[in-house]
């Protein structure tokens, strides 16, 4: 190092001057800001060396931090895992009671508004098969199950007991090809059998293509299977299509639509109605009727509707009005009237808003009578032989019928009535 120096004494003498110069000058000069040169140096040059300082103290001071902290954080992380896999268990489990027992609300209160006698029963198993188209249920013949009887839910029938043993039963499902039942459409009451596909559906054979059955429509029960009694829902109608000889009808079960797990099997059934189809009905605007026009009277009765509105009036209503004005007019009262009374005039014409006139009812005290109309009008009155008489000049004169040779009978005269104008008989 001294064998260096002293080699090269000059240069390293003349770069240490020209350093002190500039060091100098850096003091002496300012920028525009009013900062020394050297101050400007000095901070550009140790602010990197700051920075990287104070960031590994930062990171060693977290590290020991989080470490201290935080070392019992692993272990509660589990305990948490673990309760919350506790609670999701939990969880499940009280969902499913909770089904169960809206389930066994469902079937009492379906129990309890049917009038057939029934038992409840739990699915136990499922029968081992390709289709898996029977179930056993935890209800035998000690419970008083047979061979045969209906099997249903709230949704509708789930099929019948295949066999009956002393503890548990073997049901056949309604989607059993094996299986048939009677059944109704709700709407046009086509009736037809049920029978399953092996699968999800069923369908609804011998009905006729000349019957109307529409997609969407409930089918029921018809009661002529002797094993579900009549109104017992069994699905509803997928696809309805011509067939060559009946029509192809696709039903979806609606019993075994939500699955299978507590179930009614009919000890005692009961026939009852098919529902009638419910039609949505909202209420209908109907504008106020038209204003009777100029010189047209406004009919009798016309108010009534909803805030005194005027109401509706037809021609069944103004034939009606019509009819009253011309018996008041008459003074004919209809249905009160003794027999043998003058029939009333209907084509008695009553100008439009003008008020019927009260008459007088005829009497023989009024001095007038009123001439029968073959007596006025001088016309030939029938008789019973066949003759005619013509009244004139009070009398009558009987006309013999051509042909006859018997002796020719005279008309008996007519009666005098209490008239100025009427003429006495000769």
């Amino acid at each position: 190092m001294e064998t260096l120096l002293s080699r090269y004494r000059n240069v390293t003498v003349l770069l240490l001057v020209i350093f002190a110069q500039l060091i100098l000058l850096a003091y002496q000069v300012k920028n525009d800001s009013d900062v020394r040169l050297i101050r400007v140096w000095a901070v550009t040059a140790v602010t990197p060396l700051a920075r990287t300082i104070e960031g590994a103290r930062g990171g060693t001071s977290g590290f020991l931090q989080n470490y201290v902290v935080l070392r019992d954080t692993r272990s509660e992380n589990e305990k948490m895992r673990a309760e919350l896999g506790r609670l999701k268990l939990e969880n499940q489990f009280l969902k499913a009671e909770l089904e169960t027992a809206d389930r066994a609300k469902a079937l009492t209160a379906f129990e309890t508004r049917t009038p057939s006698k029934m038992i409840g029963a739990r699915v136990i198993a499922t029968a081992a098969g390709a289709s898996n188209t029977a179930v056993f249920v935890d209800r035998g013949s000690a419970s008083g199950v047979q061979k045969g009887m209906a099997v249903v839910t709230p949704d509708g029938i789930v099929g019948k007991v295949l066999a009956a043993y002393p503890t548990a039963s073997q049901v056949l499902l309604v989607t059993d090809p094996n299986f048939a039942a009677g059944v109704v459409s709700q709407k046009n009451h086509v009736r037809g059998i049920l029978k399953g596909l092996g699968h999800g559906t069923c369908r609804v054979d011998y009905v006729q293509n000349e019957e109307k059955v529409e997609t969407g429509e409930w089918f029921y029960t018809s009661g002529d299977d002797r094993i579900f009694p009549k109104g017992m829902p069994a699905g509803q109608v997928t696809a309805a299509r011509p067939g060559s000889s009946f029509q192809d009808i696709t039903l979806d079960p609606s019993g075994v639509a939500n699955g299978l797990e507590e179930v009614l099997i009919i000890l005692e059934g009961v026939h009852q109605e098919i529902p009638e189809v419910k039609t949505a009905g909202g209420p209908i605007y109907l504008a106020p009727p038209l204003a009777p026009a100029a010189g047209e009277a406004a009919p009798t009765g016309a108010t009534g509707g909803p805030n005194n509105a005027p109401a509706l009036a037809t021609d069944a209503d103004r034939m009606r009005e019509h009819y009253q004005e011309v018996g008041a007019a008459q003074n004919h009262k209809f249905g009160d009237n003794p027999p043998g009374t003058k029939p009333v005039d209907f084509n008695l014409a009553i100008k439009p808003g003008e008020k019927p006139a009260a008459s007088s009812k005829p009497s023989a005290d009024a001095g007038t009578s009123a001439p029968k109309p073959n007596e006025a009008n001088g016309q030939a009155k029938p008789r019973a032989d066949g003759g005619t008489g013509r009244a004139g000049d009070g009398g009558s004169i009987a006309a013999k019928p051509s042909g006859s040779t018997g002796p020719r009978a005279a008309a008996p005269p007519p009666k005098a009535k209490p008239s100025d104008s009427a003429t006495p008989p000769r």
